[in-house]
């Protein structure tokens, strides 16, 4: 559904991809980044709101730059910051649907109620959360077979952010691809994977959790481990210290935590894909 290969972008002088290269089939993929890593441009790339410099890119065999109306209308993106017309939420649903040739009205309105939201009141009077919250159920209820959502749970009190988990589940199909990009990797856990760790204009990450836990283990320790070649990761946390070790398959580790693996990801990629690389165990 998405392949870029050898993908570079330049801000002006600054390089920020350099020869990025991605291949994503259906998935409900988590784009995890630090501060300027480019996830937010990757997206926009992606939707054809910003050219690359060279490489290719093919997104359910469009082109994005072509901007090609079908391809649009099989295409959702939730920008992080957004602009809503002062209209009612009806009148947006009914402007904006059509669009969309496999929109779910049916969907939509039960989105809308999950999340608590009238759908008569003005888009103008919600609050930022009310509105990114409908721009979601709108999203979720499109029928696009793409989704970039760009720190969608931003802006949410605890509830709509279960709310939000729950109703993207159910969204995820086999034929869709839904990439969310967040800074909130705690709220997204448990939802998405595979995920994808964007480093210094490259993919250094893109792995699912299922492949991490047959080479890694999580554990808790309440004093420092002894460093040895099991560990591959050890963090200080409240009340002790969060461990990943190699797992060689003779016992069973906590489920993984997404900011430790993360973090371990940050500071010895080449180590961590050469473990989840090998037949070690295979």
């Amino acid at each position: 559904m998405i392949k870029a290969e050898s993908l570079s972008f330049s801000y002006g002088k600054t390089a920020l991809f350099k020869e990025l290269d991605l291949s994503l089939d259906a998935g409900l993929y988590g784009l995890l980044g630090k501060n300027g890593a480019g996830k937010s441009t990757l997206l926009k790339i992606f939707s054809g709101l910003l050219f690359f410099d060279s490489g290719s890119c093919r997104i359910m065999g469009y082109d994005p730059k072509d901007r090609n109306p079908l391809f649009l209308s099989d295409l959702f993106y939730l920008a992080e910051e957004f602009y809503m017309p002062a209209v009612k939420g009806k009148e947006y649903s009914e402007i904006y649907s059509p669009f969309y040739p496999g929109f779910d009205m049916n969907r939509f309105e039960k989105s809308l109620d999950e999340f608590e939201l009238d759908n008569n009141k003005l888009l103008t009077s919600f609050s930022y959360g009310q509105k990114k919250k409908y721009l979601i159920a709108f999203g979720l209820s499109s029928g696009a077979g793409i989704m970039f959502l760009d720190e969608p749970v931003n802006g949410l009190d605890i509830p709509s952010k279960s709310q939000f988990r729950r109703l993207t589940a159910s969204a995820a199909a086999e034929d869709r691809c839904i990439i969310i990009s967040t800074h909130q990797v705690r709220d997204m856990e448990g939802l998405i994977d595979p995920v994808i760790i964007l480093e210094n204009g490259k993919i250094i990450f893109n792995h699912s959790m299922e492949e991490v836990s047959k080479k890694l283990k999580y554990s808790f320790s309440l004093s420092r481990p002894v460093e040895n070649d099991e560990i591959v990761h050890a963090e200080k946390i409240p009340g002790g210290w969060a461990v990943i070790s190699r797992n060689r398959g003779d016992s069973e580790g906590a489920a993984i935590d997404l900011e430790i693996l993360f973090n371990s990801v940050i500071q010895k990629p080449d180590y961590i894909e050469n473990i989840l690389n090998s037949r070690e165990g295979v």
